[in-house]
């Protein structure tokens, strides 16, 4: 920050610049069902499941959960579906009696996938248009955290086409490439005064990444699934802004600066065992991890304007999230006429450390419980599953302190908590 903008900021209010500027990139996922910004909820037979079909992927769904599964499905094949929910974190100041929720509570995510097994060819091909990762959530101004982080939104699309190849002894394996198609918009204050400056990074950017899947089914009890996509980097290119509002920067005109930065989007593996004692029963464990230590030290590169509030060619983001698994238990009991009932557990690790918390991911341990119903008749199927989240409160301490604070000054510091509930509904259609 320049000399001549100090001097019209009290010290206790000095713009916050380096630390977790565009840490909302890597911030709470539309469901915030995973930890960091993963969208899972491909699929509500997934959803009530608690996400454990990775070694079951017999519907459509499979080309995100495993692409080897669509070798199950002969002829034409399509499925979508809807995943609506209700998220509620919440923040509550150190010392303080006061609750802080989210003001964007609603979501709704669309997804699509189509397959076509071949009569005469061991060869299947599939197409799944979903979102894989997301974002969208907003604090009051007055939290005591703006200068950390009040909004961020990130949304990013993904043509994903497969082939998958049946092999003897019942082995299948398939592979496919992602295009992603990625926007954000992060906003923070400069200082902490309530709804005055601003700072804003808006950007979208293009990305290739590919997925496998492998599927073994040595008896007729028992499937083995595994399950990866690759890690991406999004080039995001836009620009800063910047406002003063009237605020404590009277000087300081708003700016707007072209402005990228290279963010990764981590790599998954996932590995699975589905158990079938009698054709009426499907028991499967998954095991999930994800790569978020690729979320390490970044760099916003801008071109500041002369009079800019942040007249730096580059601010750096210290992130240094840690890779976490999640595990994941699901049950489905068929009954006569194609009709199934399915439950569901989750437990997600935190990966986000205290040293570098932002309230935009308000990242903590994590369980999810879910049911749903379905049915399965000779072209049409649906399901339709409910899922409730819960995350005990995590206390912060030791958060970032913004640059030109004092050590002792952690703004993102209290006690973080979440709860959430959600209803999807896929429907399909077999020809």
């Amino acid at each position: 920050m320049s000399k001549a903008i100090r001097k019209c900021v009290p010290k206790n209010q000095a713009p916050y610049l380096t630390a977790l500027v565009p840490a909302v990139i890597a911030s709470t996922s539309l469901s915030l069902h995973a930890t960091g910004f993963d969208e899972p909820d491909q699929d509500a037979f997934a959803v009530a499941r608690g996400m454990a079909v990775v070694a079951t992927a017999d519907n459509p769904s499979a080309i995100y959960y495993n692409p080897a599964g669509i070798t199950q499905l002969p002829g034409d094949n399509v499925r979508g579906g809807v995943y609506g929910i209700y998220l509620d974190p919440t923040y509550q100041p150190p010392g303080s009696s006061t609750t802080f929720d989210n003001q964007k509570k609603l979501h709704a995510i669309p997804e699509l996938f189509y397959t076509h097994g071949f009569t005469n060819l061991p060869v299947s091909l599939g197409l799944g248009l979903y979102t894989p990762f997301g974002l969208s959530e907003k604090w009051p101004q007055n939290t005591g955290f703006r200068t950390v982080a009040t909004q961020g939104s990130l949304t990013e699309y993904t043509i994903n086409p497969v082939a998958a190849f049946q092999l003897p002894w019942h082995i299948s394996l398939a592979a496919g490439l992602m295009v992603n198609y990625s926007s954000v918009n992060l906003q923070q204050g400069l200082t902490p005064v309530p709804n005055n400056d601003l700072f804003a990074f808006k950007g979208d950017a293009w990305a290739l990444g590919y997925n496998l899947g492998a599927r073994w089914e040595p008896l007729e009890q028992l499937s083995l699934g595994a399950s990866f996509r690759s890690s991406t980097t999004m080039d995001y290119s836009g620009h800063t802004e910047t406002q003063s509002n009237g605020g404590p920067l009277p000087i300081a005109p708003d700016t707007d600066s072209p402005a990228s930065v290279n963010f990764p989007f981590p790599l998954e593996a996932n590995v699975g065992v589905s158990y079938r004692p009698t054709e009426k029963w499907n028991v499967e464990f998954d095991a999930q991890y994800t790569d978020w230590s690729a979320l390490g030290n970044l760099t916003i590169h801008q071109t500041p304007a002369a009079t800019s509030l942040l007249p730096y060619p580059t601010i750096p983001l210290a992130l240094d999230w840690e890779s976490s698994w999640d595990f994941e238990w699901g049950v489905t009991r068929y009954f006569d006429h194609g009709w199934r009932l399915s439950a569901g557990y989750i437990f997600n690790e935190n990966s986000v450390p205290n040293a570098h918390y932002t309230p935009l991911v308000s990242d903590l341990d994590r369980h999810f419980f879910s049911v749903g119903t379905g049915y399965q008749g000779k072209h049409f199927n649906f399901d339709v599953a409910y899922q409730f989240g819960y995350g005990p409160d995590h206390t912060v301490v030791g958060s970032p302190t913004p640059s030109g604070y004092p050590p002792g000054y952690h703004p993102a510091d209290g006690t973080y908590a979440f709860i959430s509930h959600a209803i999807m509904l896929s429907v399909g259609w077999r020809l």
